[in-house]
C-alpha cells in the first residue's frame, strides 16, 4: 500500500498532505487524553512493532504478498489518535530512511495507510463492542474483523484518489476490481496479526490496552432456578501479570528478532498495490525515490554483500530508530499533556 512518486498526480497529492497535516494536528491534541506515563512508553514500542512486521510480508495468491497496515492495532492498543501518529511515524521513518513509500506521497501515503486504516478500524472495533459481551473474547474478536475491513477500506481510498489524480489512464472499474480483491485477502493476514497481538497483550496487561479499558466481568446471580446480571458494580483493579518494563523490553526484543531475522524469511513476491500497478499499468509514470541514494534504501545496508546480514542490519536499525523517534513524539505528547493539567485545575 505504500503509494510511490509519480502515481498521484501533483495537486491531489498535495491536497492529502494538507488532509494528513491537519488530521495529525487533530491527533496530537486527541493523544494527550489517550497518553499517560503508563501508556505512553508503550505507543513508541508499538510504532517500532509496526515497523518490524512490516518488513514481513507473506504470500496470499497468484504471486502477490501483503504485509500488515498496522491501523487497527495501534487502535485499538492505544487509541485511535495514538494510533494515527504511530503509523505516521512509521510511514515517515520508511520514507526517509528506505525509501519505501514516496516522499511527494507521503500525504497520500498517511491519508489511506494511516487515517483512513486506523478511523475505519477504530469505529467498527467500538460499533462491535456494543452489541458483545464485553470480555477479553470479545475485543480480541471485534479486533479481528475490524482489522479484516480496514485493509479493504485502505484499497477503497487509494482507488478514490487515484480516479481523482491517477497520471495514467486506466479504467477505474478495473482498479476497483483489482484492489478491492487482493486487499480482502491480505486483511486476512492482517486481521489474524492483529487479534494475535491484542490477545497477547490483552492476556499479560488487559489494563493497558486502550480498547479494553471498559472491561467488565459480568457477574451472574441464580435466581428461582435462573442466570440474570448482577446489578453494576465498579470493575475491580484487574492483576497485572507482567511489569510494564518486562513488556516494553519482550516487545522490543520481539520487534527486534522479527526486523533482523525472521524478515529474511519474508515473501519476495510484489505486494498488493505492487502487483496490481504493475498488472494494470498504474505504474507507467512512476519516479524515482528521492531516498534512493540513502545506505539503507530497499531495506539493506550499503557495502554490505551478504544479504541476510545486509537485511538483519537495517531492520535492527529501522526498528531502533522509529523506537526513539516514535518514543520521542509521545513523551513530548505527555508533557503538553502534564503542563496544561495545573492550568487547566485553575
Amino acid at each position: 500500500m505504500h503509494v510511490p512518486d509519480g502515481f498521484i498526480d501533483a495537486p491531489t497529492s498535495a491536497v492529502t498532505a494538507v488532509v494528513a497535516a491537519g488530521a495529525l494536528a487533530v491527533s496530537l491534541r486527541g493523544a494527550r487524553r489517550e497518553l499517560d506515563e503508563r501508556t505512553a512508553p508503550l505507543a513508541g514500542l508499538v510504532a517500532a512493532f509496526i515497523f518490524a512486521v512490516q518488513m514481513l510480508n507473506f504470500p496470499v495468491a497468484a504471486g502477490t504478498s501483503g504485509h500488515l497496515l498496522g491501523g487497527a492495532l495501534a487502535a485499538i492498543l492505544v487509541g485511535p489518535y495514538t494510533g494515527v501518529l504511530c503509523v505516521s511515524v512509521v510511514l515517515l521513518m520508511q520514507g526517509i530512511l528506505f525509501a519505501d513509500g514516496g516522499l511527494t506521497a507521503l500525504g497520500v501515503n498517511v491519508t489511506d495507510m494511516a487515517i483512513v486504516t486506523t478511523v475505519v478500524a477504530y469505529a467498527v472495533f467500538r460499533g462491535l463492542l456494543k452489541v458483545l459481551p464485553r470480555t477479553r473474547r470479545s475485543v480480541t474478536a471485534a479486533s479481528f474483523v475490524a482489522a479484516l475491513l480496514s485493509v479493504p477500506a485502505a484499497a477503497v481510498a487509494f482507488t478514490l484518489l487515484y480516479a481523482v489524480g491517477g497520471t495514467t489512464d486506466v479504467p477505474i472499474g478495473k482498479v476497483a476490481t483489482a484492489m478491492i480483491g487482493v486487499h480482502v485477502l491480505i486483511g486476512v493476514g492482517e486481521a489474524a496479526i492483529t487479534a494475535l497481538t491484542v490477545g497477547a497483550v490483552i492476556a499479560v496487561r488487559p489494563d493497558l490496552v486502550y480498547g479494553a479499558r471498559e472491561l467488565r466481568q459480568g457477574l451472574k446471580l441464580r435466581v428461582n432456578g435462573e442466570l440474570v446480571d448482577a446489578p453494576a458494580t465498579p470493575a475491580a483493579p484487574v492483576a497485572a501479570r507482567t511489569s510494564r518494563r518486562t513488556l516494553w523490553i519482550t516487545g522490543l526484543a520481539a520487534s527486534l528478532v522479527l526486523a533482523g531475522f525472521v524478515s529474511f524469511y519474508a515473501s519476495a513476491s510484489p505486494d498488493g498495490l505492487e502487483k496490481v500497478a504493475h498488472d494494470k499499468g498504474i505504474d507507467a509514470k512512476a519516479r524515482e525515490h528521492a531516498s534512493a541514494g540513502s545506505p539503507l534504501a530497499d531495506y539493506g545496508v550499503e557495502d554490505v554483500s551478504d544479504a541476510r546480514l545486509s537485511g538483519g542490519l537495517a531492520g535492527v536499525i529501522g526498528v531502533g530508530v522509529t523506537v526513539v523517534a516514535g518514543s520521542a513524539v509521545f513523551w513530548a505528547v505527555r508533557r503538553r499533556r502534564d503542563a496544561q493539567a495545573p492550568s487547566e485545575a485553575l
